[in-house]
């Protein structure tokens, strides 16, 4: 269960669905207990049925000790279209109130408002209390987020790509998977600190990859990777036209970067003057080798394989897919 809930928040709607539900009951709870709402001078017609009918017994009990008509019918008209029934209740249940003194204040009441009979039938007005409301609003709040996570993890299934379907990035790494990496220790050099294939595939619009340089001995050196620079035309997929490849060196200010550019885009003056501020330009060929230093690591890029796309755009000018090896090694070696 643990893992499968790990799995579920990893994608970014359930993790909204779920961060909201429990911000939502945390709210809830903040409100209710750790800062509840403070009322004060609310009217008697808006209280709970039992504090009505204590307010009833008060009034009943003041219009016995002053005798005054017209300040027990304000507050007899102050619980409103409930009063008669809170009296039905009063005269049902006096507790130390004198049947004589209610009956009296029936009287006062009916001989102001004419007959109260109408208004007695019927059980008294019940208004939920505090701990029910909390808990209809709690139960309410989790079905409502039921519902939303529902309906979200319905539509991503519904709409996502079926197991069949085969992505632009699984193709890549299909193709990163069975090109084979240089042997460089046959070469007589010695063997990178590390060394990556990757692969941009048409179609893998957020093609963004980066690595870890790091000693044996778990020390970090820097960072290396490669992703889109340049598109051109319009449409989807994007066409890239150029990437970026770049090189961090924890011992180095600044980051050495080369744009890889396709044939049609290394010609053409106006992408070149806008790629000119990013890095060195580079135009790619198969098995080109290119090198990116830093004050302490060295990069080594080889074009492993180069396929142009085909359609209305120039000859030559975006890639369909393109392989590239990345090895890094200290720069005394």
């Amino acid at each position: 269960m643990g893992s499968l809930l790990s799995v579920l928040l990893k994608r970014p709607a359930v993790a909204a669905t779920f961060s909201g539900v429990i911000g939502l009951l945390f709210g809830l709870a903040v409100g209710w207990w750790v800062w509840p709402v403070q009322w004060q001078e609310v009217p008697p017609s808006l209280l709970g049925p039992e504090y009505q009918q204590e307010y009833l017994r008060m009034t009943i009990d003041s219009f016995r000790v002053n005798g005054d008509p017209n300040l027990a019918m304000q507050r007899w008209e102050d619980l409103g279209a409930d009063a008669p029934r809170m009296l039905v209740v009063v005269k049902q249940e006096p507790g130390n109130l004198d049947p004589a003194v209610i009956q009296a204040f029936s009287d006062l009441a009916e001989s102001v408002q004419g007959p109260l009979v109408g208004d007695f039938e019927g059980e008294p007005t019940q208004s939920l209390t505090p701990t029910w409301t909390i808990i209809i609003g709690v139960g309410a709040a989790l079905v409502i987020g039921v519902l939303v996570f529902g309906a979200i993890f319905f539509i991503r299934n519904v709409f996502r790509p079926r197991s069949g379907t085969v992505t632009a990035a699984m193709q890549a790494a299909e193709v990163t998977r069975q090109t084979e990496r240089t042997d460089f220790e046959s070469l007589g050099l010695a063997p990178p600190v590390t060394q990556t294939m990757t692969t941009y595939v048409l179609g893998d619009d957020l093609y963004d990859e980066s690595f870890s340089i790091d000693t044996q001995g778990g020390d970090f050196l820097g960072e290396y990777g490669v992703g889109v620079s340049e598109t051109i035309g319009v449409g989807e997929p994007k066409k890239v036209t150029a990437l970026e490849v770049w090189l961090f060196d924890k011992n180095d200010i600044k980051t050495a970067t080369k744009v890889l550019m396709s044939t049609h885009a290394f010609n053409d003056v106006n992408l070149r003057s806008r790629l000119e501020a990013k890095g060195e330009l580079v135009m790619l060929e198969q098995d080109e080798q290119i090198i990116l230093e830093t004050a302490t690591l060295q990069l080594l890029v080889t074009v492993s394989d180069l396929e142009y796309g085909e359609g209305a755009l120039p000859e030559d000018s975006y890639f369909e897919r393109v392989t590239l090896e990345m090895a890094v090694w200290p720069k005394d070696e």
